[in-house]
């Protein structure tokens, strides 16, 4: 018997066995509105105040004596001996962490930082019981031009700040390679618990809050329908988004899709795929980004010791990443040094400048630390892995819906299998280039992407009108 022929018939027999293990599994409970309440202690009795849905413009200005502390903290890091010959292979590098603290303590300008990120309008509102802090850019209309509202969310561990080079080509195309029909009024909030957003004092605030949160928002802001768009959590949030409300959402685009790894049909195609993909619908460009597939898996075990801290004891290693600034700089850099492209872990500099400046990768690093947000950024994973949100995976959106997969992404899903969980999927490019931190590493292909998909989403609209 050839040995394809063997294979065949194992994946038929662990296809059934799967099937049948999930038969009596209950499906998921539609996504409904809650009454929820982050703010500290009960939630009030009354009726809130008449100003209590006012958005307050502010501004990022952070207190000098918050810098001072954190250059005395960098001058007294303590540090410990180096192995021979290593890079990144063992997590951030010695050497080059020396490196980076000589130059934030002596050349990196936070205040030159703080004039930049306040280039854009911030604002704050209340939803309850916390302030969510976002960035809202409007752009300069011509008469008769409109904008079309689109909401951009971030994930961990990164910021607002990761769109900033993206933002300016969304509302400004035709400086950009774009044209006049194609302007953006980019609404970017700051997840509660990360960055500027005030932190949830209740446990149990998963994706689904933040999503109905976010929803909240827009509808605030005055839109009944909009845009979204998402990578890592915030293609968690924003998928969510669209199961909770699809009437408000003009279309979803994300750089990170979203699928049920545990679903038997998707088990099954993932074995029977290495060895016949067409069957399967993997294409020929696609299959080298899928297997063999215990490569790939033996990656995610490597990369994701940090989730099993996260979505088990985030407090715990809190203390210490809270308190010691070379210890974060350590635990979100390295992120962005193997998540971009998991080659720099063989590169004397994790590759990070390759991608990013000094003052681009610090800048990203002080907004967890000025804010004092990475153990409150830790607790959502936790909170997604106790509460109900992973459970939305299986969930079949219905919004049109475009993806971005970017080659060194952390995993791959075929066009095919995304098709699965996104029932209107009407755009899928297989980008040339570029990780897991799209909008900061390749904001330019990213932003025509999202244009690209927004075109055909309009063409479409127009055709049914």
């Amino acid at each position: 018997m050839g040995w394809k022929l063997t294979t065949f018939f194992v994946v038929v027999a662990v296809a059934i066995a799967v099937l049948f293990s999930g038969v009596l599994e209950t499906p998921p409970e539609p996504l409904e509105f809650q009454d929820n309440y982050w703010g500290r202690g009960a939630k009030p009795s009354s009726k809130p105040p008449k100003d209590h849905d006012k958005i307050h413009e502010i501004s990022v200005n952070v207190p000098n004596a918050s810098l001072v502390d954190l250059k005395n903290r960098l001058k007294n890091s303590h540090w410990f001996e180096a192995l021979e010959n290593v890079e990144f292979q063992y997590g951030f590098r010695l050497n080059y962490m020396q490196d980076l603290v000589t130059y934030w303590t002596d050349k990196y300008d936070w205040k030159k930082q703080e004039a930049y990120l306040n280039t854009f309008p911030h604002y704050k509102t209340n939803i309850e019981g916390i302030d969510v802090h976002f960035i809202r850019v409007k752009p300069k209309l011509k008469p008769g031009q409109t904008a079309k509202p689109l909401m951009i969310v971030h994930g961990w561990p990164g910021s607002v700040f990761e769109f900033y080079k993206m933002i300016p080509m969304l509302v400004d195309p035709t400086s950009h390679g774009g044209s006049e029909d194609e302007v953006f009024e980019v609404i970017a909030p700051s997840i509660p618990g990360y960055g500027f957003s005030e932190v949830p004092h209740k446990k149990g605030f998963d994706q689904i809050a933040a999503g109905q949160m976010f929803l909240k928002l827009m509808e605030r802001l005055g839109f009944e329908k909009f845009y979204l768009q998402g990578g890592d959590w915030g293609a968690f949030i924003t998928r969510i988004m669209a199961l909770v409300k699809p009437s408000a959402i003009t279309g979803l685009h994300s750089n990170m899709p979203i699928v049920d790894a545990a679903d038997p049909g998707l088990i099954i195609r993932t074995m029977v795929g290495s060895v016949f993909p067409s069957l399967v619908g993997v294409k020929p460009e696609e299959y080298d980004r899928v297997y063999p597939y215990g490569s790939m898996v033996m990656t995610l075990l490597q990369e994701t010791g940090y989730m099993h801290i996260q979505a088990t004891k985030p407090d715990t290693v809190g203390f210490a990443l809270n308190d010691s600034p070379v210890g974060l700089a350590a635990y979100i850099l390295e992120k962005f040094s193997t998540w971009t492209n998991p080659a720099n872990r063989d590169l004397s500099d994790g590759g990070l400048e390759k991608y990013y400046t000094k003052d681009e990768l610090l800048t990203s690093v002080m907004i967890y630390w000025l804010t004092g947000t990475i153990t409150s950024s830790m607790r959502f994973y936790k909170e997604a892995f106790a509460g109900k949100a992973m459970e939305t995976n299986s969930m079949q959106v219905t919004v049109p819906t475009g993806i971005a997969a970017f080659p060194h992404e952390l995993g791959h899903n075929p066009e095919a299998w995304c098709r699965l969980f996104h029932t209107n999927l009407i755009h899928f490019t297989l980008m040339p280039d570029g990780g897991h931190f799209a909008a900061f590493e390749k904001p330019a292909l990213l932003a025509e992407d999202i244009r690209t998909f927004v075109k055909k989403v309009e063409s479409l609209k127009s055709k049914d009108e």
